[in-house]
């Protein structure tokens, strides 16, 4: 009799759909549970274990091969769900965060925060666009091309009456929504690309994620940009239907971009030292004060007047170009037009009410970010800490007897 052999084959079956496993790494209670949970946060164990077994023989002896199939059913007292109770999660709130998938929690803690921030800024934004436009809108012959702070607000108030503060918010809502929820977002997702070898992200890491997310964020809202612009130093308008109407009648799809790579290259290097130096300064502080939100609110204002100062001059360029009949053509074109028509100073036009807008702006969306970050780890903390909880308990208690599985 010759001797026998054992074959273990593993094949690939295309019609079993995927099990509830997880590799690990990622906390076994975010998945959906259908079954038992692994303490170790490996995965999700299954109800139902399959294992087959081949014996190839030789074929002078018994003409064929033996085959043996083993069903393993986990007993019905290790199949308990430990994830909290509804009772547990009214006593323990913050838990209930974890339930919302991370990435959508970031992405609506942005929008949120980026149309509150403009709604308490809106009337130093009318302003600021008042003055860096206001040249270019004026015409070659007007004996006076440019107009202080203090005027601006003199002449809307005298104009337009208080609304008139205002003029233009709704469209810069609506676009703000979309635009600092992908910002934001974009910039959390750029940062895991950007990271080293090492996982690390290193400070050219850090300007290339916020360069990107701030690059995106424009390319995708740019055209409610340009119709809040038109909205609020275009006289004659009363709705944003209004304005696209005509933009699309008198200067074609294309008057939507105007102005577009200016604005690129204006919010590139903004976003990404505003970030970058956001997240750095706060890295750099004592522990105890890192996860004190005052040190968010200030960091976030030392990192918007950083920004602001460095790349002004880009979007004062950027704003002249998107206007309606504007003379300039490009970058360079606005660029050297500006300086000789009114000087150097003309490039700072606004710059004012655009520091006092952008600090509280930047340090509201930013700190609501931080804020919201810091509330998502909690819950998951919170939530993983009940799981255990509930874990120990279940195997503290003495499994009852199943007479079933026992006559099996």
């Amino acid at each position: 009799m010759g001797e026998e052999k054992s074959l273990l084959q593993f094949r690939s079956i295309p019609s079993l759909k995927t099990s509830d496993f997880a590799l690990p790494g990622e906390p076994s209670w975010r998945l959906p549970s259908r079954g038992n949970k692994r303490s170790d946060g490996g995965g999700v164990l299954s109800n139902f274990a399959s294992v087959s077994l081949a014996v190839r023989r030789d074929r002078k002896e018994s003409g064929g091969g033996a085959f043996a199939s083993v069903s393993v059913v986990i007993p019905k007292e290790e199949d308990v769900d430990f994830a909290p109770t509804s009772a547990q999660l009214l006593k323990n709130p913050v838990a209930l965060l974890s339930f919302v998938p991370k990435d959508a929690a970031l992405f609506f803690a942005g929008a949120f925060a980026g149309a509150a921030a403009k709604s308490v800024t809106a009337p130093l934004d009318r302003i600021k666009l008042l003055m860096q436009t206001h040249g270019v809108r004026a015409g070659q012959q007007s004996a006076k091309k440019a107009i202080g702070f203090i005027e601006a607000i003199m002449l809307i108030g005298r104009e337009e009456g208080v609304k008139g503060y205002w003029k233009g918010n709704l469209p810069q809502v609506i676009r703000i929504v979309p635009y600092s929820a992908v910002q934001l977002f974009a910039y959390e997702t750029y940062k895991k690309l950007f990271r080293g070898e090492d996982g690390q992200l290193s400070v050219l890491g850090r300007l290339g994620a916020g360069a990107c997310a701030g690059m995106t964020s424009t390319l995708i809202t740019y055209p409610l940009d340009v119709l809040r612009l038109r909205l609020a130093v275009e006289p004659g308008y009363r709705s944003m239907s209004q304005v696209a109407l005509n933009m699309l009648r008198e200067e074609g799809i294309a008057s939507f971009y105007n102005g577009l790579g200016p604005s690129l290259l204006s919010i590139a290097p903004y976003i990404a030292l505003n970030f970058c130096v956001f997240d750095l300064v706060k890295k750099s502080l004592p522990e105890k004060y890192q996860k004190k939100t005052q040190s968010s609110l200030l960091t976030a204002v030392v990192a918007a007047a950083i920004a602001t100062g460095t790349c002004y001059p880009l979007d004062t360029i950027r704003r002249q170009m998107q206007l309606k009949g504007t003379p300039y053509k490009s970058v360079f074109d606005a660029f050297s037009g500006i300086i000789e028509r009114e000087g150097v100073i003309g490039l700072y036009r606004g710059f004012v009410p655009n520091a006092l807008k952008s600090m509280p702006n930047s340090s509201i969306k930013l700190t609501t970010f931080d804020i919201v970050k810091k509330m998502i780890a909690a819950s998951e903390k919170e939530y993983q800490k009940i799981a255990d909880g509930n874990r120990k308990k279940a195997a503290a208690t003495p499994p009852p007897l199943n007479t079933t599985d026992e006559q099996t």
